[in-house]
């Protein structure tokens, strides 16, 4: 089979066209012909060395697929060769097959072809745990997703408005902010020229959001910290700006704050399966609806995925960007 593979960890020239065998499926594992695989931030991390496969994972980049199962493990009870699915993977995207484990595979649903399939596992999967689950996210609170603009933004703001929150969220650029009003942000907000803290406060009344999904990290988290009301939920997920940061502890007590996160990727099968029961039974109606829909930016074929990663890696994108494998 077709895949992507690495020379070396390094910038998107590293990712060159190959050649190797078709997966083997394990017991619970279906092999999904590929039609299409999201492309992530994580991808990136991969490629350039710092975001290793977790043990027995796939070293080929990607985390996100939609097909066709054309071939079952022995246990498998939920899928038939023939079913269209998009899947939650470990590793192994970037390729015109993959195996995936059966709970980790959900229906491609009603309203939505296969390069829009492909762009809901990640970060729907994401979200669903993170602002729902561990942000514990209600009607009519406040929420502020950082990096609206992105996969994972675009993402949460829909899911948000959808169940009832009031949504701001920060974007770098003014292309971006009328796309973000349109799936369901109230406020979007201009980092590079608005202080998001200030903004918020004046928004609020001075009571501050509920919960934040934060990907920044680093010198955001005492920003994020004066920006969360009290009883505010901090929900971190990623470290753009790094590892570090100094608070004051008062704070955190005073407001009786919540600071969690989470990764997604080393979470075991028995997890992911949980979440994806989870998404089906309360994201999925939603989804075949038509009321969510992922927001797809810019789709390449397999054989240019350099190319897709440095749009990614430019942020010049509003939405998903896909891979096609398979017309």
């Amino acid at each position: 089979m077709r895949v992507i593979d690495m020379t070396a960890p390094g910038g998107p020239e590293v990712l060159k066209i190959t050649e190797r065998p078709q997966p083997q499926v394990h017991a619970h594992e279906v092999l999904i012909e590929v039609a299409a695989a999201g492309v992530n931030r994580p991808d990136c991390a991969q490629r350039q060395g710092s975001y290793p496969p977790p043990p027995g994972a796939s070293d080929i980049l990607g985390l996100e697929v939609a097909g066709t199962v054309v071939a079952c493990g022995e246990k498998v009870s939920r899928w038939k060769i023939g079913d269209r699915v998009c899947a939650l993977i470990s590793g192994g995207g970037y390729a015109e097959y993959v195996a995936a484990p059966e709970g980790q595979c959900l229906p491609i649903p009603n309203s939505l072809d296969m390069i829009q399939a492909a762009a809901i596992p990640e970060t729907f999967f994401t979200v669903w745990t993170n602002v729902f689950e561990s942000g514990h996210l209600k009607k009519g609170e406040r929420i502020l997703i950082h990096g609206g603009a992105g996969g994972i933004g675009t993402t949460a703001i829909q899911m948000a408005r959808e169940f009832g929150a009031e949504v701001f969220t920060t974007a770098g650029k003014k292309e971006s902010v009328k796309a973000l009003h349109d799936i369901g942000a109230k406020h979007v907000i201009l980092y590079k020229n608005e202080d998001f803290v200030k903004v918020i406060k004046q928004q609020t009344q001075e009571k501050g959001v509920d919960v934040i999904l934060d990907m920044v990290g680093g010198d955001y988290f005492i920003r994020n910290v004066e920006a969360l009301g009290h009883l505010g939920r901090l929900v971190q997920i990623a470290t753009l700006h790094g590892t570090k940061a100094e608070i004051d502890l008062r704070k955190i007590m005073m407001k009786r704050l919540t600071i969690t996160g989470s990764t997604l990727r080393a979470r075991s099968v028995e997890e992911k399966t949980r979440i994806a029961q989870a998404l089906e039974k309360n994201v999925w109606p939603l989804l075949n609806a038509g009321k969510l829909k992922p927001v797809i930016f810019k789709t390449f074929p397999l054989n240019e995925a350099r190319e897709a990663h440095e749009l990614m890696e430019s942020s010049a994108h509003t939405g998903k960007i896909v891979l096609i494998v398979k017309n």
